[in-house]
């Protein structure tokens, strides 16, 4: 007979592992962007990769979802209506200075990138981004 993990604690009468024991709990990663498109596509990403995924279509639904829950890591755009992604992040930074953010946008002036870093950014990509990048920064960000 083959010697399984689940036979071995079987055999010893520990029982089948807690879904809480079996996996670590998912960090949760707040997405804003106000093209759905760009949601879903990085939501997808994400999700695919194991993380819990919440979006927002602009800096002011992403602050109120900030205030309601807690987040492992937010991504954010800048240009976005009602409010744009840098006075989002200055707000975020005011409530708390370590919850880490990353900046995916289309600006890719060297003093678009540096309004980020100064507003409170950990790092900046630019639109498009690529999956295993987009990933690989989340998982540095969050472990």
């Amino acid at each position: 007979m083959i010697e399984t993990p689940v036979r071995k604690r079987l055999l010893r009468k520990e029982g089948p592992r807690s879904p809480r024991e079996a996996s670590p709990p998912r960090k949760k990663v707040l997405i804003v962007d106000d093209s759905e498109m760009v949601r879903n596509f990085h939501s997808y990403i994400l999700r695919d990769a194991g993380f819990e995924v919440r979006t927002a279509a602009d800096g002011a639904e992403a602050l109120e979802a900030f205030l309601a829950d807690s987040f492992d890591l937010i991504i954010t755009d800048i240009n976005m209506p009602r409010m744009d992604g840098l006075t989002l992040i200055r707000r975020i930074r005011e409530i708390d200075a370590t919850v880490p953010i990353i900046i995916v946008s289309t600006e890719d002036e060297a003093t678009d990138k540096q309004a980020g870093y100064d507003a409170g950014a950990n790092f900046y990509v630019v639109k498009p981004a690529k999956p295993s990048i987009l990933i690989e920064n989340v998982r540095f960000l969050t472990e």
